[in-house]
């Protein structure tokens, strides 16, 4: 990962889907694809585990203060200058592993179910999937947004901008209608972002 972060995948412990899609969307929109399945995402672990989700920007998704979901979107430009498909990537910790997280990630990695259940890989895939596809579908109208500034686990609160491995201090003031964060540093100077990672400690 990011920084020579380790990934850790043991079997039948976690959901790794790709979603493509062919969005008419300029590529600094981009973001919005990220916004849309983190929405997706909260909807379904919060109907299938019972547990509240949250999200830090701009694509990771959290229960009770530890990850459970990581997004990524890539996308291809085309003719004109607009998006001419886009993937859309999402991995889940759906269950703690029998042998608990790898000791690097334990203290931050967490799971969507407490206890395995039957066929809950296929349940949250199918779930998902269909979240995805009705706010994909009315995208133009954005019916994701208000609940994805809702469940924003950053908005007024102290980050760090990692554009470093040690990050650049700065204060998440909100986020606007096409999801970017306007961050605040501690020069005064603000910057909308549509793309990249901050850490919040939760």
């Amino acid at each position: 990962g990011r920084f020579e972060r380790k990934f850790h995948s043991p079997e039948n412990t976690g959901i790794y889907m790709s979603i493509l899609l062919k969005p008419d969307l300029s590529p600094e929109k981009a973001v919005l694809i990220t916004a849309l399945a983190a929405v997706a995402v909260c909807d379904s672990v919060e109907v299938l585990s019972g547990k509240k989700a949250g999200i830090k920007w701009v694509n990771d998704i959290f229960i009770n203060g530890k990850k459970v979901c990581g997004i990524l979107s890539e996308a291809a430009i085309g003719a004109g200058g607009k998006m001419s498909r886009a993937v859309l990537g999402i991995g889940i910790n759906a269950y703690v592993p029998k042998n608990d997280f790898h000791d690097e990630i334990k203290g931050i990695a967490g799971a969507v179910y407490s206890e395995e259940r039957e066929d809950g890989l296929n349940l949250l895939c199918a779930e998902i999937i269909n979240n995805v596809i009705k706010y994909y579908s009315d995208l133009e109208n954005k019916t994701f947004l208000e609940k994805y500034k809702g469940k924003s686990l950053v908005s007024g609160k102290a980050v760090r901008v990692m554009n470093t491995p040690e990050g650049t201090p700065a204060k998440a003031v909100e986020i606007d209608d096409n999801c970017r964060l306007l961050v605040e540093y501690e020069n005064g100077h603000r910057e909308y972002l549509s793309s990249g990672e901050i850490s919040i400690k939760l």
